[in-house]
């Protein structure tokens, strides 16, 4: 379940509470029975390192459109046109 902090608008207390996703969010604080309101903070899930954009996995069709606009290659692309281009020399030798 997720953890939602809420402040109180009277006294300023700050709590934190395990709910539901659906269960109605806290309208009133325990000490003062004030107005309590959510607060939005940030999370602790960061994605970071590669794989998480389009161009870190780039399909055939992918890299085919890059290199016509005349955008470089990445690392990984540049390995795999390296193999093509050997195995395309090894066919024409035969």
């Amino acid at each position: 379940m997720p953890i939602y902090e809420y402040e109180c608008m009277n006294c300023g207390k700050q709590c934190e509470v395990i709910q539901k996703f659906n269960d109605e969010p806290l309208s009133t604080c325990p000490e003062c029975g004030g107005h309590m309101h959510k607060l939005i903070s940030q999370t602790s899930f960061i994605l970071k390192g590669t794989g998480w954009y389009v161009t870190d996995y780039a399909s055939s069709d992918r890299k085919k459109a890059m290199e016509a606009e005349g955008k470089p290659c990445t690392v990984a692309e540049k390995k795999t046109r390296g193999k093509k281009a050997a195995k395309n020399k090894k066919a024409v030798k035969k």
